[in-house]
């Protein structure tokens, strides 16, 4: 299988820097995968897990949102915050969670909208984390 160079970055850290197989990425849009040849294509990123296939391994990350582009070069995601399942602080993720529910009654209209999605991306998120499927 070819492979194209990967580049991961968030606020934080380079978070990921290699040639991979594919890139599972949690778009906005609707998920999608990148593999070698790709068109070129800017998308933003919504709270996931993103998914990167190298050698037959698999290593998932959890990136809060930002950006993905893809070139002639490679693929590069602009996140927000990423995070690797190993170095998740999974109590405090649930605090967050548990922080975003009471801070609902703040919002209305198409604020609550949004915090309503962006809650719903956590949990789901945390739900993935949570599975027998992630081990």
């Amino acid at each position: 299988m070819a492979t194209f160079h990967f580049d991961l970055v968030s606020p934080e850290k380079l978070a990921f820097s290699g040639e991979v197989d594919q890139v599972d990425i949690p778009g906005v849009e609707g998920d999608f995968g990148v593999l070698a040849g790709h068109a070129p294509v800017v998308a933003a990123i919504r709270p996931g897990i993103l998914t990167v296939t190298s050698g037959g391994k698999h290593e998932k990350i959890i990136v809060l949102g930002g950006l993905a582009e893809v070139s002639e070069k490679g693929l590069t995601v602009l996140a927000d915050v990423a995070t690797s399942l190993d170095e998740l602080d999974r109590a405090q993720f649930a605090e967050t969670i548990s922080e975003m529910q009471e801070g609902l009654k703040e919002h209305e209209g198409s604020e609550l909208d949004q915090a309503l999605a962006r809650l719903d991306h956590y949990k789901s998120i945390q739900q993935q984390v949570n599975s027998t499927a992630m081990h």
